[in-house]
């Protein structure tokens, strides 16, 4: 590989280990968003919730003025008894009150099962990167900037299944949700696509074989044709 070859994937691959810390950031958390239902009156307890893709966290919280952002429950910052139960994607069995509608479960297995396929392409790209240090084996460069690609696209579709999962929550009568905001996971899930799907790019692009900058050099340097 050659020197400056090798710096610019140097710092791509940099930027790439920013994009898998948000990454697992984002998947292995759980505040991907806020929920509340409205407090009609100060000085009762009212219960806020965060969840991600694997968990649910529940707290109850006292209130005792008005939260300045709105008239929710919270901010999910202030003390109250927490409690987290994780999701039971892939058992039969009882699942947890805030997905009691079929469709809203339905949501979230597919978030989770997106995501554990931008991790496997996260995998894999971290492992031809890897390999692509080695001598002669530029090649790796293009499959690695291949699979940062497609965990990029995963996770922003993980991320979008997830908005649509919250929107119908919030939509849905039978929970008591009906305020909500996106937290830190979620602006992680974020900045991991655009920072793996740019990396991925940036890596098929340094993986182009080198053009001429003059073309008409190729040209001028070609031997003449014999005449018969």
């Amino acid at each position: 590989m050659l020197e400056d070859k090798k710096t610019k994937v140097k710092i791509t691959f940099l930027v790439i280990l920013v994009g898998i810390s948000s990454m697992l950031a984002a998947v292995v958390t759980d505040h991907w968003a806020v929920l509340s239902p409205r407090v009609e009156q100060l000085n009762t307890t009212c219960e806020a919730a965060h969840f991600g893709l694997w968990r649910l966290c529940k707290k109850s919280i006292f209130i005792v003025e008005e939260d300045p952002q709105g008239k929710g429950c919270g901010p999910i910052s202030l003390p109250g008894v927490k409690n987290c139960s994780y999701f039971k994607h892939f058992t039969s069995g009882e699942e947890a009150e805030v997905f009691e509608v079929k469709t809203q479960k339905e949501y979230n297995i597919s978030a989770a099962a997106i995501a554990i396929f931008s991790l496997a392409f996260m995998t894999l790209g971290s492992l031809c990167l890897l390999g692509a240090f080695g001598k002669g084996r530029d090649y790796l460069l293009r499959p690695a900037g291949m699979f940062f690609a497609f965990a990029g696209l995963c996770i922003v579709i993980s991320v979008e299944v997830m908005r649509q999962s919250v929107k119908r929550m919030i939509d849905s009568d039978e929970t008591i949700w009906i305020e909500y905001y996106y937290s830190w996971s979620f602006a992680c899930a974020c900045a991991a696509f655009t920072l793996l799907f740019l990396s991925g790019l940036s890596l098929l692009i340094i993986s182009m074989p080198h053009m001429p900058r003059n073309p008409w050099e190729t040209c001028m340097d070609a031997d003449p044709e014999s005449i018969d």
